[in-house]
């Protein structure tokens, strides 16, 4: 497996992860019929924004893995590959990181996925479970046990 490398985004990253964002996500979110702009997409960019981390590979930028971590719980916020090097297990590989320190820490693990994502199938195999909804996403919990 490659090793990924995490750095923290810089105000130099907005332009690639508009980019990012625009690529992996516009496709989900039209399908869920949720309009948006570049003014949303930059929104959802800045939210959180501190705890942003360019994923990288080979001393390239592959993706984002934005978390919330608080004293009990850590919330997969966002977790975007680029096309590029999409269907090639990193999405997994970052995923199974963050479960493993989840679990190390004895935290609860939590993320949302739009109904129209098919990353829901991965979340699921990989032990997420589905908690919640509201009109346009999963609220999902990873089993512990």
């Amino acid at each position: 497996m490659s090793k990924l490398l995490y750095r923290k985004a810089l105000e130099t990253d907005i332009e690639y992860l508009l980019q990012l964002r625009k690529e992996t996500m516009s496709e989900h979110l039209i399908n869920s019929g949720i309009i948006s702009n570049d003014e949303d997409q930059l929104l959802r960019i800045n939210y959180l924004f501190d705890q942003a981390k360019i994923v990288m590979l080979n001393n390239q930028n592959v993706g984002l893995l934005k978390l919330d971590e608080k004293e009990n719980r850590i919330e997969i916020v966002q977790i975007q590959i680029d096309p590029k090097f999409q269907k090639k297990g990193l999405g997994q590989q970052i995923i199974e990181e963050v479960i493993k320190n989840a679990l190390a820490e004895k935290k609860e693990l939590v993320l949302s996925v739009l109904k129209a994502n098919p990353a829901k199938e991965l979340y699921e195999r990989l032990g997420f479970k589905i908690i919640g909804e509201d009109e346009f996403s999963f609220m999902m919990l990873f089993n512990l046990h």
